[in-house]
């Protein structure tokens, strides 16, 4: 069945014939699939359900195993040839698109920010706080974002340390100006960096500074246009910025915290019931394109890939020199080989680790996101199926899985730790916070 099809009572001679034509269709497909494996292993799921599934993603280079899998022909490999990877303009209408669902014009699945399968599951970010249950599948990536600057500030030496910075922002505010810090999603990753590197500064973000929510793609314009001090995005946007000569990076969030959790691939958790199959085969798929996207021989086709005019339609120049290792901040700081790199597999990068996901939990709710009461457990358990990432993972022939679903006690470049043992010391450590 096709996934704009819907069941009737009954079924006429014409469409029984047309339905066993698209299982024959499928069928053929399955068994090209399985012969083209490495090293000509036999793909032992069974037959996707549907050979097609429309997926968002937003113009950043963690997308890239989405367009990846589409562009390479991965997708239809695993038996799921009618993929669409279709561009999303915010993080607010990749969840506009989730809600309608693929059968009405929107999206089955994304590229998205962890955080936002947890916040549309609660209700907390949906139409009319109506719960959408969603599947988180795998990580798609980690490191990679940036928190960049004005140039104006470019003389304090502002880095993860940023001295003097609440004083300056402060001066302005009874000078009459706004001072607004840019994020791309209340409650998303790039909100809770942008969050976390002001109040260990001693900066809070919800009384000292206007935290606004910007698109991706409109970060640059809008600091061109000396509409704010500072956004965090993933690229190409803080490298263009630098390109361009408008600001600088200030940090990398992997110096944050390094090797930390960032954008997951997330579907309808309805598609996925309904779908197993087929959803496991494009969970195989992105996995086989996380593995070539980490290569280095493979990055500069990557780049040219997503900079592509379907695609990101920026100049290649702007993403490869950070994808690559290579971060030119634009206060004189340049580093090479860079130990933040942005990774999609490498030191279990697409393993979705529940861990992970009680950290984003634990700090939305550290900011009001969602209610201290919880049950963060409860909740990851139904949205987190990383069961589901083990069984895609054998079938694209990954080694080296990780023995269970916690990565230990994670480390900030604070001082502070988080146990995922205690969340609740993790929360007590903060001074800057809106939950008791």
């Amino acid at each position: 069945m096709s996934q704009t099809d819907t069941p009737s009572a009954g079924l006429t001679r014409r469409s029984l014939l047309t339905r066993t034509a698209q299982a024959a269709g499928a069928a053929a497909i399955l068994t090209a699939a399985r012969t083209a494996l490495p090293g000509g292993a036999a793909w032992a799921a069974a037959a996707p359900e549907v050979t097609g599934a429309t997926l968002g993603f937003i113009a950043l280079t963690d997308s890239a195993p989405l367009i990846v899998a589409k562009v390479k022909g991965l997708f239809a490999k695993y038996g799921m040839p009618d993929v669409n990877v279709v561009k999303q303009a915010s993080w607010g209408t990749t969840r506009d698109n989730l809600e309608l669902g693929g059968g009405a014009g929107g999206i089955d699945g994304a590229h998205i920010l962890t955080p936002m399968p947890y916040l549309m599951s609660t209700g907390k970010v949906t139409k009319n706080n109506q719960p959408l249950p969603m599947a988180i599948l795998a990580r798609l990536n980690t490191n990679g974002q940036c928190i960049s600057v004005a140039n104006r500030y470019k003389e304090m030496g502002i880095t993860t340390k940023a001295k003097g910075l609440k004083e300056a922002f402060a001066k302005q505010k009874a000078e009459g100006k706004e001072v607004k810090c840019a994020v791309t999603f209340p409650g998303g990753t790039h909100d809770l960096w942008m969050r976390y590197w002001l109040a260990s500064n001693g900066i809070d973000p919800d009384k000292d500074v206007s935290t606004i929510v910007v698109p991706p793609p409109q970060m640059v314009a809008n600091m061109k246009v000396d509409t704010m001090e500072a956004f965090c995005v993933g690229e190409p946007w803080n490298a263009q910025l630098v390109n361009q000569g408008i600001g600088f990076t200030a940090l990398t969030t992997g110096e944050l915290w390094h090797d930390h959790p960032e954008k997951s691939f997330a579907m309808r958790a309805d598609w996925v019931e309904k779908n197993p199959n087929a959803a496991k085969a494009l969970l195989t798929a992105i996995i086989e394109a996380q593995i070539w996207c980490d290569k280095a021989e493979n990055k500069e086709e990557m780049c040219q890939i997503v900079s592509g005019r379907e695609w990101f339609k920026v100049p290649v120049e702007d993403i490869l020199g950070r994808a690559t290792g290579t971060i030119d901040y634009g206060d004189g700081r340049i580093v090479k080989n860079s130990p933040e790199i942005m990774k999609y597999w490498s030191n279990h990068a697409s393993y979705p680790f529940q861990s992970h996901d009680l950290w984003f939990l634990t700090e939305d709710q550290r900011w009001g996101y969602l209610p201290g009461d919880l049950d963060t457990k409860a909740l990851i358990a139904k949205v987190n199926r990383q069961d589901l990432w083990r069984d895609a993972a054998k079938v694209a022939g990954a080694t080296d899985l990780p023995a269970g679903t916690s990565r230990g006690i994670e480390k900030f470049f604070d001082g502070r730790s988080f146990d995922p043992a205690n969340p609740a010391a993790y929360l007590a450590s903060h001074d800057i916070k809106r939950i008791a």
